[in-house]
Order: C-alpha cells, then structure tokens, then sequence
C-alpha cells in the first residue's frame, strides 16, 4: 500500500479528457510530472527489450490526438507520432537491454529492471509513474498499475510508441547484418518464417536461448539444418544442402 502522502486526493475524474484522465487528475492534485512506462520486444525470442518511460506536456492533448498503444497503430502512423513526441515530450527516455541480460535475468525481471532504469534516466525525476498492466515497485516515487495503461493513458501510450518504433529501428539494422533470418519482416517474434530461418541455420548471439524454440535450434546438428526449408522473399523454401544458403534474399 502507497504511504498516506503518496495517495492522491480523492478527486472527479474527468472523463471527457480521454486518455489524458489521469495524468490530468495528478497533476490538478499536485502529483506530477507524470510519467507513462511501457515496453516493447517482451515475447521476442530475438532482439533486445526495449523500455521507454515518457513526460508529456499537460497542453499536447489535441497535437497527440488518436495517439494510442503502439501495436494498434500502423507503422506509418507510429513513426509519425514518434516524431511528435520526441519533439515535444518534457522528457523521455529509452532502454535497451540485450539478448543475454533478458537470458540472464528472465524477461519479467528484465522488464522491470528496464522500467526503473528507464524511469531513473528522465532528466526531470516524476511525481508519479503510470505502469502498463502490473505493478512495479523499486521507483523511489509512487507508481500505479493501469490494466490497458497503453490504450487509456496517452503518456504510457506514449512510451509504447517510443520503445516500439526503437525497437523495429535496431531489429531492420539487425537485419541489414544477418539477413537470412528475415529480422526485418518479423521483428524477432516466433513466426513460421523465423522458425524456418532457425531450424536452416540456428540461432546467432541476437537469439534469446531461454526461449524454448531457440534452445532447441541450437540442439540441432548442422548437418540435419542442410535439408530444413530456408526462408525466400518471405516464404519457406525447401533446400538440398548448404550451398543453396548463398544469395538468399529476405
């Protein structure tokens, strides 16, 4: 339970605010900045996790209008607001935690180690921390839980889009250096196209080997890889030997 002068007052929640209700609630009480925390990459079994937390000016509302969770929005549409908000957030910042620590940590633990460190990176420390579905503790300032946070708080809707668009961003770079496994079009997630790349050539050191399907792969001798399917222009391809691996275009 928050201590007594962590509670916000009891207040009117003004519904017509939108996504802005509760940051507009805090800050009327005395409570902010406030700061949305949200996630993207948590069931990749590829790439990084990233974690971005996000203060948006209280008078952004009609600039950041239909602004919402980053997976409901289209690509175009995400970098757009990405655009806009890292021009006109008070503060931001982002996290980006490699393969090997989310191996090392567990995802969760990671996730909530990015969380506080994403929150401790704001210029600006806030006085309260929305949090996208479960509570996080550990923020040296109060924090609540908010079931759907990325579609009815627009500063978690916020942080959403930041730690997404980062996250496509570092996985196409990712692709650029190990095509063949298609990172681009699936963004590391389990998809039939990954899992053929994956049984092709196993995993590389961007695999996330707690990941069960990634830890089988790597079970997998080369020479059982040489006969699997290959991935082709976004389709499973059926191969004969490793030779057939060289000018494969993803």
């Amino acid at each position: 339970m928050l201590p007594p002068e962590w509670r916000p007052a009891r207040a009117v929640v003004r519904r017509s605010a939108g996504s802005w209700t509760l940051q507009s609630t805090l800050d009327r009480h005395g409570l902010g900045p406030v700061a949305g925390v949200d996630e993207a990459g948590r069931g990749a079994c590829a790439g990084p996790l990233v974690v971005a937390a996000c203060v948006l000016r209280p008078g952004d509302a009609k600039r950041l209008e239909g602004l919402t969770d980053s997976k409901l929005l289209t690509a175009a549409a995400r970098e757009e607001y990405f655009r806009l908000i890292t021009r006109r957030a008070a503060d931001l910042s982002i996290v980006v935690i490699p393969p090997a620590e989310v191996d090392r940590r567990g995802v969760h633990v990671a996730n909530i180690e990015g969380m506080r460190r994403a929150v401790a990176g704001l210029a600006t420390p806030p006085g309260y921390v929305l949090t996208d579905g479960f509570a996080v503790r550990g923020f040296g300032r109060p924090a609540l839980a908010v079931p759907k946070g990325d579609q009815v708080a627009a500063c978690v809707a916020a942080a959403s889009v930041l730690a997404k668009v980062t996250r496509d961003r570092l996985m196409v770079e990712l692709d650029a250096r190990r095509p063949e496994y298609g990172f681009a079009l699936h963004k590391g997630y389990c998809t039939p196209v990954h899992d053929a790349a994956l049984a092709a050539y196993g995993p590389c050191p961007e695999h996330r080997f707690s990941f069960v399907n990634v830890s089988a792969a790597a079970t997998v001798p080369a020479a059982v890889r040489s006969a699997t399917t290959l991935v082709h222009n976004g389709t499973l391809t059926p191969v004969v030997g490793p030779e057939a691996r060289e000018g494969v275009q993803l």
